[in-house]
């Protein structure tokens, strides 16, 4: 955000800065979403829904995981909620008691850790590194609950900010290690339909008690509408229906609407997909030559979190001067990983790809 903040000064006094820091996707919401946003609009009335979802969007939600994964799953146990980031408040409130210890990949996306110190809970974090292709496994969870119990197990595949995928079996694994021990496992999904090497599983497939996080945000283009869904075991919905009446009574009507027909717009959301894809080649095929030639795992969303120990020690100091003097924004890695992130960088490519490119050549401009 401090990023995207000196960026829009830069612009603000005439500059051309390249957006690579903003994890979001540069294509609109489709057009069949529009067009039932604006529907909705027409109708004059937009009111409060039941906490748990307007109804069709919670049994589209459920369709889609027999469509994608072949799992029948009951609409009564999906929860619309405002983006993931609404999803994550109710399940760290919902699901712990202040205390509780839970487990997280680092490098990871830093709001998991902000958002658990907030709410009296411990942030458990694991670093993961090329021996488990810098993704938890079972066996590091396994060691952690012998030392200390654990309440919870986050695990986001594809990951932010590397992209980084947990392989099927190992995600299996972790679910029976978790349901075995009455460890609450949340699986972060919300980079599911942008991998670019086979499909991400779901935690659904191995556990009925895993807690499934996903959004319309990223594949569906739809960050500014702020609406997700959880999928939750029985004991939780009524708890978590609860929660949010009292935080936020329910997700905008508007948002659950027209997010009913995100799922019909494949054909627009794989032509975008594909961009990314592009985008990803180009970053993949000509870091390595301007000497980012160590990065992790790019199995999905639409990051590369390069190595910029060839040229610093000090990340934060890197963005600053390539943002000021190439005009190229991306994301330092300290917050990600407090412990080894001052030497890497994270690129997004959600942008056009006239952009990337853009941001490509005057990189190497910079550093030659």
């Amino acid at each position: 955000m401090d990023v995207m903040a000196a960026a829009a000064e830069l612009e603000a006094a005439g500059r051309h800065i390249v957006h690579m820091e903003v994890g979001q996707p540069g294509a609109p919401a489709p057009k069949a979403v529009l067009a039932a946003a604006a529907e909705a609009l027409a109708d004059g009335r937009l009111g409060y829904t039941e906490a748990l979802g307007i109804r069709a969007l919670r049994e589209r939600i459920a369709r889609h995981y027999r469509e994608v994964y072949y799992i029948d799953l009951s609409p009564g146990r999906v929860m619309v909620t405002t983006g993931s980031s609404g999803g994550f408040n109710l399940t760290f409130l919902g699901a712990f008691n202040p205390g509780d210890r839970i487990a997280l990949a680092m490098p990871g996306y830093p709001a998991y850790r902000n958002i658990l110190k907030a709410f009296s809970l411990e942030a458990v974090e694991i670093e993961v590194g090329p021996e488990t292709r810098w993704a938890i496994a079972a066996e590091q969870l396994e060691d952690l609950h012998k030392q200390s119990p654990l309440a919870g197990v986050l695990v986001a595949s594809p990951a932010n900010p590397t992209g980084t995928m947990t392989e099927g079996g190992e995600l299996g694994r972790i679910a029976t290690f978790c349901h075995a021990n009455g460890i609450r496992f949340l699986s972060d999904e919300i980079y599911h339909g942008l991998t670019y090497a086979g499909q991400a599983e779901t935690a659904l497939r191995f556990s009925d008690s895993a807690i499934i996080i996903n959004s319309f945000s990223k594949y569906y283009c739809m960050t500014g509408w702020r609406v997700g869904w959880l999928v939750l075991p029985e004991d939780l919905m009524r708890p978590f229906e609860r929660l949010s009446q009292s935080l936020y009574i329910s997700v905008p009507e508007l948002s659950q609407r027209a997010a009913i027909k995100a799922f019909d717009s494949s054909e627009e959301l794989e032509a975008v997909k594909a961009g990314y894809a592009r985008n990803r080649a180009l970053l993949l095929g000509r870091l390595p030559g301007l000497g980012f030639d160590e990065f992790l795992p790019v199995d999905g969303a639409f990051y590369v979190y390069a190595s910029v120990a060839r040229f610093t020690n000090d990340a934060l100091d890197f963005s600053k001067r390539m943002l000021n003097e190439a005009g190229v924004a991306a994301t330092p890695g300290p917050d990600f990983d407090h412990a080894r992130g001052h030497r890497y960088v994270r690129f997004s490519f959600a942008g056009t790809e006239a952009d990337i490119a853009e941001g490509i050549d005057r990189l190497a401009h910079w550093l030659r």
